[in-house]
């Protein structure tokens, strides 16, 4: 009796997300069936909706990732647009992107190595500050302990070009790479780890 309750009211639920053009969530689904005269708990209906797999669109707002405005030092193109590596933990480079989480949106800074683009270290915050990037780097040192030499390229980004962020780039005796101004092409590796990211709930 129960499972043809829910069936009836699953269906009535279809109808009004896909009249919302798939932007409503459990609660305005739940006061359209309210308004049209179906009593049901909001509970009900957002376990309905996550075990049909139906949830809400969210606008993906335009979040700046790269200030390039700055003053600090930038370092010299050695990448050069080949993202490609011939050993592990020889050339890593790093990007920051935005996702969106159970907390809100938030900042994710990843390193990928490009020899097989694995993720080697990542960092999320609210803020996007020389922290995230400082963080993702020192969780891939910790996790991979690479030898001296290793190049670590990134966009000219006032968080890369940071002096605390230089300075762990000294520490280990790591050649730091910079891409060209304006260039988004050299920016091509890291997406891959950002996507696998994302996609990862273990980070949310």
């Amino acid at each position: 009796m129960r499972t043809k309750a829910n069936e009836r009211l699953m269906l009535e639920i279809k109808v009004i997300h896909e009249k919302s053009r798939k932007t409503y969530g459990s609660p305005r689904v739940t006061a359209q069936l309210h308004a049209s005269g179906i009593r049901c708990g909001r509970n009900r209906v957002a376990r309905l909706m996550c075990e049909d797999g139906i949830m809400a669109k969210t606008k993906r707002r335009f979040k700046i990732t790269t200030d390039s405005r700055h003053n600090l030092p930038v370092a010299e193109n050695l990448l050069k647009q080949d993202f490609t590596a011939d050993a592990p933990n020889k050339t890593w480079t790093g990007d920051i992107t935005y996702i969106w989480t159970k907390q809100g949106w938030m900042y994710l800074a990843v390193v990928l190595d490009l020899f097989n683009r694995e993720i080697v270290g990542w960092s999320m915050r609210k803020r996007i500050t020389k922290d995230i990037v400082i963080e993702s780097l020192a969780m891939a040192i910790k996790r991979k302990r690479p030898h001296k030499g290793l190049m670590f390229h990134s966009d000219r980004g006032s968080q890369y070009a940071s002096h605390e962020f230089r300075k762990l780039l000294d520490k280990h005796n790591f050649i730091q790479s910079m891409s060209g101004k304006g260039n988004c092409y050299e920016r091509e590796a890291c997406p891959w780890g950002i996507m696998l990211l994302r996609k990862a709930s273990s980070i949310h």
